[in-house]
């Protein structure tokens, strides 16, 4: 018995030892390390990717986008974060809204994905590069 498990063992680990991708030149190893892995992306840029009218003009396309009588609440405050990429090209990739309000959360992403201005991709290694942005967002409703 024990020598089965021994062999077992032994094929065990020369399969995990085994299975590991090669990787050949940096060009591969800055794609696998842009891959998304457990549903993220994990690489700091050089140069990260950034708006060209600015961050101020940014968040001030996204609340000119905004429909504020489209988004359902009874609170004074309503908070999500926009979790997006910005791809090799500067498009606008893969936008999610994290917050508790879902019409605010959906109303965020189409603001967000109505701006057709490019954005100047970032930069790893001399290539362009996929980024990821994080930008927090707070409405505060007034009653009257």
């Amino acid at each position: 018995m024990k020598k089965k498990i021994t062999i077992f063992l032994v094929l065990l680990i020369n399969c995990i030892a085994f299975g590991q991708d090669i990787i050949k030149d940096y060009g591969q190893l800055n794609e696998l390390a842009l891959t998304h892995r457990d549903g993220k992306i994990r690489m700091e840029a050089e140069q990260p990717a950034t708006f060209p009218l600015g961050a101020d003009a940014l968040r001030n396309m996204i609340a000119n986008n905004f429909r504020m009588r489209k988004i359902v609440t009874t609170a004074d405050q309503e908070f999500c974060t926009l979790i997006f990429i910005v791809g090799k090209e500067g498009t606008i990739e893969h936008v999610k809204s994290v917050g508790s309000n879902l019409t605010f959360n959906k109303e965020a992403e189409r603001a967000l994905l109505k701006i057709k201005q490019k954005w100047t991709p970032g930069i790893m290694n001399g290539e362009k590069i996929f980024c990821r942005f994080k930008i927090p967002l707070t409405v505060t409703f007034t009653k009257k």
